[in-house]
């Protein structure tokens, strides 16, 4: 009979035990060993004094349901949080988390390397709701301090950024903010909770675009939000007012996918560290942008705070016109152009960073491509990659 486990037990299980077994309870399932796909709005009540008692575990399906509580357990216990909640998407996560710290006549100060629709968000949304958004260098560590106001009320990093892959003081972060009266929220999509644990090192919140990492496949969205017991309240009364719902089928991907994660991020870092290593040895690659790497600018603050590394990484190839870059992308048979990452298959996106930095301009000159590595024989990879860097030679 499958038991369980408590919190104190969880705490002490590896993270392949974990994964594999929180957030599920067969018992409760007639037996089968998958929490099953929950769809409901109506919740029914026995009795006038249950209903008067709200004190049922589920009370209305837009509050969640067991396909939605079984995720919320494993990253709470992955994160060494509070707890968890399931959104719909990452940006949903990170826009329900800023504004669960925030109100008219506040101050957030986010990282210049975020995610671009996060700027969007803080930019449009709430400087319309009179929050101002200002952005910081992100290796700016305690230096962060000159930057503080009486009304900073939220700190918002991305560790590696993703797509110029700056590693971030997150102690030193959460210092400054907590000594000027601010939160510290961490997008920790990347490493995920297995190589990188924000809430161990300060930080208040921590959130995860679940559509990447969580998910694996490339076929559903979500989000996560952890985070400490002191802030726990506020998130959720904030979600709770927004009225974000998870269905239960994607609920059920986003579980289904975490029974992977620590088989998948294994082999997504070796991949890419390998493929890392061999990029840099190839003349037309000016750059490669990935911590792991002893070249990258913050390789000892990365071996510091994270135990492993991710699937995605970026290279600066040398100038060359548009049409060079074409020659590269169109030609690719293995590597597909999209957006997101962190499922099976290995994407090439063409990125402009300089185009949404305001902080610290970016100069670097060349070509940039975000690479994610996905689970392709990696000779295959790097063969395609070689042929697309004799058409982009060719194009110069």
């Amino acid at each position: 009979m499958h038991r369980q486990n408590s919190s104190d037990e969880t705490l002490k299980l590896s993270v392949e035990t974990l994964l594999t077994h929180a957030g599920r309870s067969p018992e409760d399932q007639f037996g089968f060993v998958n929490t099953p796909v929950y769809r409901g709005s109506t919740v029914l009540f026995n009795s006038l004094a249950d209903l008067e008692a709200q004190e049922q575990r589920y009370l209305y399906g837009r509050a969640g349901n067991p396909t939605t509580a079984s995720v919320e357990a494993v990253v709470t216990a992955l994160e060494g949080a509070h707890r968890t909640l399931l959104l719909p998407s990452g940006l949903a996560a990170i826009t329900v988390a800023l504004l669960a710290c925030v109100k008219a006549g506040d101050d957030v100060l986010i990282s210049d390397s975020a995610y671009d629709p996060v700027r969007k968000f803080a930019d449009g949304f709430l400087a319309r709701m009179g929050v101002t958004a200002r952005y910081y260098d992100p290796r700016i560590g305690a230096g962060l301090a000159a930057m503080m106001q009486p009304n900073t009320k939220a700190v918002l990093a991305e560790s590696p950024g993703s797509l110029t892959f700056e590693v971030q003081d997150l102690p030193a972060l959460a210092k400054v903010a907590h000594d000027g009266g601010a939160r510290l929220l961490v997008d920790n999509s990347w490493a995920s909770p297995l190589y990188h644990q924000p809430l161990a090192l300060g930080a208040d919140i921590v959130m995860h675009a679940g559509t990447k990492m969580f998910v694996g496949h490339s076929d559903a969205f979500a989000g996560t939000i952890s985070t400490t017991e002191a802030v726990w309240a506020d998130v959720l009364k904030t979600r709770t007012l927004l009225g974000f719902f998870t269905s239960g089928d994607e609920a059920f991907l986003v579980a289904r996918g975490l029974r992977t994660l620590a088989i998948r991020m294994a082999e997504h870092q070796k991949r890419a560290l390998e493929m890392a290593r061999w990029l840099e040895e190839q003349p037309e690659v000016a750059a490669v942008l990935h911590p792991g790497l002893p070249s990258h600018p913050d390789h000892a603050l990365f071996q510091r705070d994270f135990t492993g590394s991710g699937s995605l990484f970026s290279i600066v190839l040398a100038p060359a016109p548009r049409a060079a870059l074409a020659a590269f992308v169109d030609g690719l048979s293995l590597f597909s152009m999209g957006y997101s990452w962190g499922g099976y298959e290995s994407l090439c996106l063409p990125i402009k960073p300089a185009g949404s930095r305001t902080a610290v301009p970016w100069t670097q000159e060349g070509n940039m491509l975000r690479l994610h590595i996905g689970f392709e024989a990696i000779d295959d990879l790097k063969a395609d990659l070689a042929r697309a860097l004799e058409r982009y030679s060719a194009a110069r």
